[in-house]
């Protein structure tokens, strides 16, 4: 996996080329503009990794994670089948860092602790579902299944939580970001007439929320809107608390909980969270364990990029 050690800080990007980051490369490609493709004209043949001016493409997913065993492999396929879409193999990609951090506390059993430390109290037996797949159900988690039928979403748009977490006694709604946003403007994206559409449909759940629907979309929270209706309504039927929990960079977002609590009806059992990658990294350093797979994640953590900003290699985290 390439990350900082075996990438340029900068690369050469003029108006029809751009060359290959990793160190040593002297090919160049097609510059490519717009939509991301994978085609033989912006692929280097010595690394075979598709290239454009702010990021680049493996030849394929498995490149792109960490944990190869039978079993993760066995999963990873079966979430697929599950999951809407996937730009894994993408070095800037928010699912491979989300598998990839997350995979590693499952299996390395921190999820819990993490979790409890969320909370403020335990978070025992937690089963993690990745983009809506249950192992345990074989399939789109029922519960989820039965809130999208609620609120009226279709299987194309319907909501999809990068990780839901179910422990005996709360319900996690994990939204994980890297440099995208968590507002959204809703209105350059959609018609008035989906506007009007939404605001029928998650109206429903307005016993969630402190401002119309209307409002909330303007603010340009609509997708941790839908997020938290959706989730407190699970929640509210299998009688769990329930937490939505923003994920993102350090220094990013950070008046994110402040502001989105303006228009949400937070109580005991509900609650919104912003925590950031740097934390997990805290959590996973400041743990008892040692060997090759932590030792993996570690390097990965420091490693990580998330590619290039005005051909200027870009750092994903805040890590000495």
């Amino acid at each position: 996996m390439l990350g900082m050690q075996e990438l340029k800080e900068t690369i050469e990007i003029t108006e029809t080329t751009v060359e290959c980051p990793v160190k040593g490369c002297g090919e160049k490609v097609q510059r490519q503009r717009e939509v991301f493709r994978r085609e033989e004209k912006f692929k280097c043949p010595k690394h075979n990794i598709y290239i454009s001016p702010t990021t680049f493409e493996y030849q394929s997913e498995i490149d792109n994670i960490l944990w190869k065993e039978k079993a993760d492999l066995d999963l990873f396929d079966r979430i697929k089948s599950a999951k809407r879409e996937s730009r894994i193999a993408r070095d800037n990609s928010e699912d491979a860092v989300t598998w990839n951090v997350f995979r590693f506390l499952e299996k390395s059993e921190l999820l819990s602790e993490f979790l409890a430390k969320l909370r403020n109290s335990s978070a025992t037996n937690p089963e993690i579902i990745y983009w809506s797949y249950s192992r345990s159900q074989q399939n789109v988690w029922n519960e989820l299944k039965k809130a999208r039928t609620e609120f009226g979403e279709i299987p194309q748009r319907s909501t999809e939580p990068d990780l839901i977490v179910k422990s005996d006694d709360a319900l996690f709604f994990i939204e994980a970001k890297l440099k995208a946003s968590s507002k959204v403007d809703f209105n350059k994206r959609h018609t008035a007439e989906e506007k009007k559409e939404r605001i029928r449909r998650y109206g429903r759940g307005d016993r969630f929320l402190k401002r119309p629907v209307e409002d909330i979309i303007d603010a340009g929270y609509y997708q941790l809107m839908r997020l938290w209706v959706i989730g407190s309504s699970i929640a509210e039927r299998v009688n769990l608390e329930f937490y939505l929990v923003n994920l993102v960079l350090s220094g990013k977002e950070e008046d994110i909980e402040r502001d989105f609590k303006r228009y949400i009806k937070e109580d005991q059992s509900r609650k919104f969270l912003r925590i950031t990658w740097e934390d997990i990294y805290q959590h996973i350093s400041s743990s008892v364990l040692s060997g090759r797979e932590e030792d993996m994640i570690m390097r990965y953590f420091k490693n990580k990029t998330i590619g290039y900003e005005n051909g200027k290699l870009q750092r994903a985290f805040s890590i000495p």
